[in-house]
């Protein structure tokens, strides 16, 4: 089980930290994901851990703006996202997913358990 959590309403320039907290032990041999859903929008990739934190990946339009990390230990990921605009503005889904490809890592196919989401908003 996921619970995202962290999101919040925040000017344009501010920043958030998201969190997402697994139950259970398998958390450090999955690979972790946080997508993210505006209105009336498809769900898109933000970024990716893999599951010993060794490599991460990110969409274009938030390369040098976010950072994803995870704490094994703790069975938590987090998100922070730095330099926000109003086109960051959706519900942030974190996911989970065993041995995903790298072909198949920004696929929402690829990750099989979610989180409920939490919305961030962000005004300008």
């Amino acid at each position: 089980q996921l619970q995202a959590s962290g999101g919040g309403l925040v000017q344009a320039g501010g920043s958030l930290r998201l969190s997402c907290a697994a139950s259970g032990d398998t958390f450090s041999r999955l690979d972790m994901a946080w997508f993210r859903q505006a209105p009336g929008k498809e769900r898109e990739f933000v970024a990716a851990i893999r599951r010993f934190g060794g490599h991460t990946y990110y969409t274009d339009p938030v390369k040098g703006r976010f950072i994803i990390s995870r704490d094994n230990a703790k069975n938590r990921a987090d998100l922070q996202m730095n330099s926000l605009r109003p086109e960051d503005t959706a519900v942030y889904y974190c996911a989970v997913g065993s041995g995903i490809i790298l072909s198949a890592l920004r696929s929402t196919d690829a990750y099989p358990y979610w989180g409920q989401g939490t919305l961030v908003t962000v005004s300008s």
